[in-house]
């Protein structure tokens, strides 16, 4: 009997050791795990998008490289020391943001980058952290919920930087700023009265964006969106594409590596914005529902250390982030099946990509931070 005891006693404690040698590093073994996991399966499904090319999985091992760097090196600050730089921060984004406009480098009909000399650098992937940040602090030391002329501040502080970037032009980033932004006010008690107010005033703000904010070929996503097959071979034919890999996955897929749809060039952007629908059709629905799963539980531990944060900033900035790393999956996989438009956010670390990588991860670092940093309360 005891025989049997003792090892499982010894496991579990090299398993409770484990843990704590992470909480000493200030690394969450949850998201730690499950990020792991993440990214392993990015990986293997960009090399099959990429039609098995080592150089470009050993880019993106590097930038996977660099965003868990980033994340370590994040999580060590204190949330007081995190708080302390929120304004500065914005204000930096703000800036750089302001520069774009004026002597950033424009890509593929958009100028959202700066050339800072080595390497470029997106100022709006940095107001991604930035804004929520800010707009924790601004409500840190106030009482919840809060007074509306505090809400118009909030909303005037994230409205801002979100036209700033809508004008680059940049849609989506614009979207998940707007996320962000909203989720803090959410999060800190806006009240349903308010809520209502701001419907009511968006619906002749839509009316004014579509006549005169958006570029021609945004307003043709919306439409391509209700109906892809108004243009199939032009503007619906990424959706129309992508909603075929996916269905023809079925339960099973066809398998790593003997996806037709991609391999073949039928699906365009597929190690980007629609690598999901890559690997729906290889790893089918089955897979599909793991991969999902996965990020469920990234998100429901998010929202958990959110709601046992010690502090009204750390509180409303990590209910925030999580829930901002669910609109950016919400949003693509929506606009892969054909359920959402379509609009540049990728698939969190399945998605071959640079910057928003790092921006991601650095936000995790802070969500590690706020778990692993906590204070003893007297009773």
């Amino acid at each position: 009997m005891f025989r049997n005891v003792i090892p499982e006693f010894a496991e579990a404690n090299r398993i409770s050791t484990g843990r704590r040698i992470l909480h000493l590093l200030h690394l969450d073994f949850t998201l730690l795990i499950s990020l792991l996991l993440l990214a392993a399966i990015g990986l293997s499904v960009l090399y099959s998008a990429s039609d098995q090319s080592m150089d470009m999985i050993i880019k993106q091992a590097l930038r996977l490289l660099l965003g868990f760097v980033v994340m370590f090196l994040i999580a060590q600050l204190t949330p007081d020391t995190i708080k302390y730089w929120s304004p500065w921060l914005f204000v930096l984004g703000f800036i750089m943001l302001v520069a774009v406009l004026f002597v950033g480098d424009i890509g593929k009909g958009a100028q959202r980058w700066l050339n800072l000399g080595i390497f470029s650098f997106q100022p709006s992937e940095l107001m991604k952290l930035a804004l929520p940040m800010l707009i924790a602090w601004y409500f840190a030391d106030t009482l919840l919920p809060p007074s509306f002329l505090r809400v118009v501040g909030a909303a005037l502080l994230f409205l801002v930087p979100t036209y700033l970037v809508a004008l680059q032009p940049d849609l989506g980033t614009a979207m998940v700023l707007t996320a962000s932004g909203f989720f803090v006010l959410f999060l800190a008690g806006l009240r349903w009265r308010t809520i209502i107010i701001g419907v009511l005033l968006l619906i002749p703000t839509i009316w004014v964006m579509w006549h005169y904010g958006m570029h021609d070929y945004q307003r043709k996503r919306v439409i391509t969106f209700l109906n892809p097959e108004t243009d199939p071979l032009g503007a619906g034919y990424h959706i129309i594409q992508s909603t075929i890999a996916i269905g023809s996955g079925g339960a099973y897929g066809k398998g790593w590596l003997e996806g037709t749809q991609s391999h073949l060039d039928f699906l365009p952007e597929r190690r980007t914005d629609f690598i999901f629908a890559v690997f729906s059709e290889e790893f089918g629905f089955l897979g599909t529902m793991l991969l999902l799963i996965l990020y469920a539980v990234i998100i429901g531990r998010g929202i958990m250390i959110a709601t046992q944060a010690q502090s009204t900033f750390t509180r409303l900035l990590a209910g925030s982030l999580i829930l901002t790393f669910f609109i950016y999956v919400f949003i693509n996989i929506g606009m892969v099946s054909g359920l959402l438009p379509v609009v540049g956010i990728p698939l969190p670390l399945i998605s071959f990509g640079g910057t928003s990588l790092v921006t991601i991860m650095a936000g995790f670092g802070i969500l590690m931070s706020i778990s692993t940093h906590r204070k003893l309360v007297s009773t």
